[in-house]
């Protein structure tokens, strides 16, 4: 009898994890949608589809843009929103930081804070600018006060679900270990709910800038935001599409920024 052997080839496994594209095609997909839209602005400004009335083209925000750097206004009042910005994120967000920790690890905590701060969240942030103008005035703790209300919601909810996704077999572990209290919230805690973290700095930053809209045009003589007020006062169409480009520059920017930070410290994900 005879036994007749067969050798059976094996053949890789497929690759199942997810392939990134280049850098540089990465960045071509990303840029498209823009400069098609910036094509057809100026493609629309420059044949008169759209009315310079109805939006200004692009070469008359690029002038617009000049005259204010060469004033040296552009930076100084970048600088000043940027100021007015960074207090209430770091007021507003270090409030919703506390509070999301506080909520999240303790079933005591939860009941404590979770109800004000979802009556707080169903609370547009611009209906309070009447109330804070009657207790702050219009000055500089205004500003920052009312940036800081839109941070504090976004920052606590997404610190909260963070914090509750931590897997309790870790907490235990850490416990265990005889981590209590900050030593337990700033060792295992918040570095293992920190991809939620950024995410709520992310959305905070964006939000931000809603708030420092409606602040800048209260009381105020430098800014981006007044110098949307003037725009509007004097009917110049092409500094208040300015405005918005650099809202939208400045997204974008803080966008890339904390895409960085989460690079830099999530190597493990």
């Amino acid at each position: 009898m005879t036994v007749v052997e067969e050798r059976v080839e094996l053949e890789a496994p497929a690759f199942l994890a997810v392939r990134r594209r280049a850098p540089a095609a990465s960045l071509a997909v990303r840029v498209t949608v823009p400069l098609l839209l910036l094509a057809l602005w100026w493609y629309g400004s420059a044949s008169g589809a759209i009315s310079a009335d109805v939006l200004a083209g692009p070469g008359a925000v690029v002038r617009a843009l000049g005259e204010l750097a060469a004033t040296g206004q552009l930076a100084e009042y970048l600088a000043a929103s940027a100021h007015r910005a960074g207090l209430g994120v770091l007021l507003g967000g270090g409030i919703g930081l506390v509070l999301g920790v506080v909520s999240g690890l303790s079933a005591l905590g939860e009941e404590l804070v979770d109800p004000t701060m979802q009556m707080k969240r169903a609370v547009p942030f611009l209906a309070l600018v009447p109330l804070f103008i009657s207790w702050f005035g219009v000055g500089e703790t205004f500003k920052v006060v009312l940036i800081g209300v839109s941070a504090v919601a976004p920052m606590y909810a997404y610190t909260y679900l963070g914090v509750r996704g931590v897997d309790r077999k870790v907490v235990e572990a850490a416990r265990g270990f005889g981590l209590r209290g900050w030593r337990l919230a700033f060792g295992v805690v918040i570095p293992t709910a920190l991809p939620s973290i950024l995410m709520a700095l992310r959305i905070c930053l964006s939000v931000s800038l809603t708030g420092l809209i409606a602040a800048e045009q209260i009381g105020a003589t430098e800014g981006i935001g007044y110098l949307v007020t003037l725009a509007q006062q004097y009917f110049r169409g092409d500094y208040m599409v300015l405005c918005v480009v650099i809202y939208a520059v400045l997204g974008l920017a803080i966008d890339l920024a904390i895409r960085g930070v989460e690079r830099l410290v999530l190597r493990w994900r």
